[in-house]
């Protein structure tokens, strides 16, 4: 059916955004500040530090057979120089519930959230960053026995984005892509981190995940698209040349022209997020991927749509999904699909955009399993998308 045998197919979920209660969190704080601008805290958010096992049934129920999460440094951490044992046993735990399943567990060390001690001394350009990071990698490895992918840092060209948005003290632009470049010395940063994590898990197969924004250049501005692209895409994804695996997050365009990023189109549909309806950019990301670092595997780290319709949902996945299907056809080296995300989760600052499978009740935590999360299960079972 085009999806070779062993294809992974999951759904994707982080730390932060699920677990609830990060108390030890830079993101934790930022949201409790008296001044705070984000609309809504994380809170409880899906309670799934104590819901975990709830949640891994419904991915095995439905038919997946991964499932991405990620391990919380301030848990680990909270303080710094202490490690929780408790919080490390919670983790394997996690782990060995996904084996148990017969899941793939696909573990993400930093899924933006840094302690809030790591924040205060600098983050990551004080000179100790990269030693305080390789502590923490070290405290986890023992953990990661039979994981068979791990996930360094999470989209490390939007952190980087981040930092220089908020150093220059610049609202954010809708989409990613738009964004003022990367802090060029938080990317060197990241890179570097990446490789130290990378040498402290030695054979454990490593890589990290990227945004890729699907440049399009708009009147000839091929040259300007490209100049666009480099920091704030290509950078990282040739950092990733001998890891591997890179994992490709996608989810829109972003037109480029003469003058830089362009808005959506004239009468566009959009999303929840503003986003432009998209599909076709989950295959455009994988192949400009490809060719960009030839050799290194792909993973689908993250694909999604946040939307209230669910039939909406299951149409842009169908999109996406026809497109990474033809761009396996065409000899493209990709393991595997995890959506984005399992559940309606925080989304950095608010709870509004539903990207979820699953639906989550905000005051009894109860699940809802959508059409969509059956759909895809039936997909990943017969690799047919009727």
């Amino acid at each position: 059916m085009g999806f070779p045998d062993g294809f992974l197919w999951g759904a994707a979920t982080s730390a932060h955004q699920t677990e609830g209660n990060n108390v030890a969190s830079d993101f934790w704080a930022l949201e409790n500040r008296p001044d705070g601008f984000l609309p809504e805290r994380s809170g409880d958010a899906c309670d799934s530090y104590h819901r975990w096992p709830d949640d891994l049934d419904i991915v095995r129920d439905v038919g997946l057979n991964a499932y991405r999460f990620g391990i919380e440094w301030a848990r680990i951490e909270p303080v710094e120089g202490q490690v929780s044992r408790a919080a490390l046993a919670h983790y394997r735990r996690v782990i060995e519930g996904c084996l148990e399943r017969g899941l793939a567990p696909v573990v993400t060390l930093h899924h933006f959230t840094s302690p809030l001690w790591f924040s205060k001394a600098g983050g990551w350009t004080d000179a100790g960053a990269i030693e305080r990071f390789r502590r923490y990698v070290r405290a986890v490895r023992p953990i990661l026995d039979g994981v068979p992918w791990v996930c360094t840092i999470n989209e490390p060209n939007m952190l980087a984005m981040m930092a220089n948005m908020v150093r220059r003290e610049k609202r954010s632009e809708n989409v990613a892509g738009a964004m003022p470049p990367p802090d060029p010395a938080v990317a060197d940063a990241l890179t570097e981190a990446h490789r130290a994590a990378r040498e402290e898990l030695g054979p454990v197969r490593t890589g990290w995940t990227v945004a890729n924004q699907n440049f399009e250049a708009v009147d000839g501005a091929e040259a300007e698209r490209d100049e666009w692209a480099w920091s704030r895409e290509d950078r990282f994804l040739d950092a990733a040349r001998d890891d591997d695996f890179i994992g490709v997050q996608a989810y829109t365009r972003v037109r480029i022209g003469k003058a830089g990023a362009l808005p959506e189109p004239d009468g566009a549909r959009r999303t929840i997020t503003g986003w432009e309806f998209y599909p076709a950019a989950l295959g455009n990301a994988v192949r400009h991927t490809a060719e960009r670092i030839p050799g290194v595997p792909i993973l689908v780290t993250e694909n999604g749509i946040a939307t209230r319709d669910d039939a909406e949902r299951i149409e842009y996945t169908r999109g996406a999904l026809e497109g990474l299907r033809a761009a396996l056809a065409d000899g493209v080296d990709v393991r595997g699909y995890l959506h984005w995300s399992l559940l309606d989760n925080y989304e950095w600052g608010t709870y509004a955009p539903t990207f979820g499978l699953v639906a989550v009740d905000p005051d009894t935590f109860a699940r809802t399993v959508k059409p969509s999360a059956r759909w895809l299960g039936e997909v990943a079972r017969t690799g047919a998308l009727g």
